[in-house]
């Protein structure tokens, strides 16, 4: 089964480089990102499009969703909660560490790398259950960084720079 793995486009928190656990939708920039990756796309046929259930996740899937494929929803795939960071600048952390697999430091209320990696794998471990050709997951950085780990390894644990830019999309053979 081939995998296809998008990053929603830009939102506000993205743009000013500040943890966020509000639901927030894409700003221009996103759409027009998501409206790009949609012409990228246009000739990949999927068989479902699985979304995180966030509203930039959402709102992505149903731009670049051109074929008006089914979409589902799964909680699984929600971004890496930051918890009590929500609203402060990414330099209030060392963002190398906080994206460290292998960190013993805790960062706040945040999500526990090693828990939302657990996560994403108890997602990707049911989809290969699934008797589809090409499944579309549209979902954030943190989420892009957990399949990475899923396929390619944990390998030295270090994640910051293995995530998805705004609209990127990569592709795994599940």
């Amino acid at each position: 089964m081939k995998v296809y793995i998008v990053r929603h486009g830009q939102v506000p928190h993205n743009a000013l480089r500040k943890y966020c656990t509000v639901d927030e939708d894409l700003n221009e920039l996103g759409i027009t990102q998501a409206e790009e990756l949609r012409e990228k796309m246009k000739d990949i046929k999927f068989d479902i499009i699985i979304s995180s259930p966030y509203i930039r996740a959402k709102h992505t899937a149903n731009i670049i969703n051109v074929n008006n494929i089914k979409i589902i929803y799964d909680d699984r795939i929600k971004e890496r909660s930051c918890g009590d960071l929500s609203g402060k600048p990414l330099e209030v952390t060392d963002r190398e560490e906080y994206w460290n697999y292998n960190t013993s430091i805790q960062y706040g209320t945040s999500e526990n790398i090693k828990d939302f990696f657990n996560r994403v794998y108890s997602f990707l471990d049911e989809l290969k259950q699934k008797d589809y050709n090409a499944v579309l997951i549209v979902a954030h950085s943190g989420v892009s960084k957990g399949f990475s780990a899923y396929f390619e390894g944990i390998n030295d644990g270090k994640f910051l720079s293995r995530g998805l830019k705004n609209c990127e999309i990569k592709e795994y053979e599940l």
